[in-house]
């Protein structure tokens, strides 16, 4: 399995997972944060190994289309891209560096 794949379908989840299933949340879960296998997955929900590949692949193409929908993933990215590039243009700036602080942590709250 492809690292970048992996880590974009882990990133899509963080974003994503409250709009799947708990069937979909629960193999991509397994599939890509627990490193399950097929088998693995199969075997722990006493289904096919082809039922559980389909449902992966089913649920990689709807977390794609969320994101090309709602692009939360892509936006976080870039809001990051840019806080970096004004805390390195303006270091000393304690109003900045506050108000990129909040906005961080709201970012990151759950």
């Amino acid at each position: 399995m492809e690292i970048e794949k992996t880590n974009r379908m882990n990133a899509l989840f963080e974003f994503y997972a409250a709009l799947l299933t708990d069937k979909q949340m629960n193999y991509i879960e397994l599939y890509y944060a627990d490193d399950y296998s097929l088998a693995e997955i199969a075997e722990e929900y006493q289904v096919s190994r082809q039922a559980v590949y389909d449902n992966i692949k089913r649920t990689e193409r709807i977390l794609e289309d969320y994101e090309r929908k709602l692009h939360m993933y892509s936006d976080y990215i870039v809001r990051n891209q840019v806080f970096e590039e004004i805390l390195e243009a303006y270091p000393q700036d304690s109003f900045l560096t506050d108000k990129i602080q909040l906005l961080t942590s709201i970012d990151n709250r759950e």
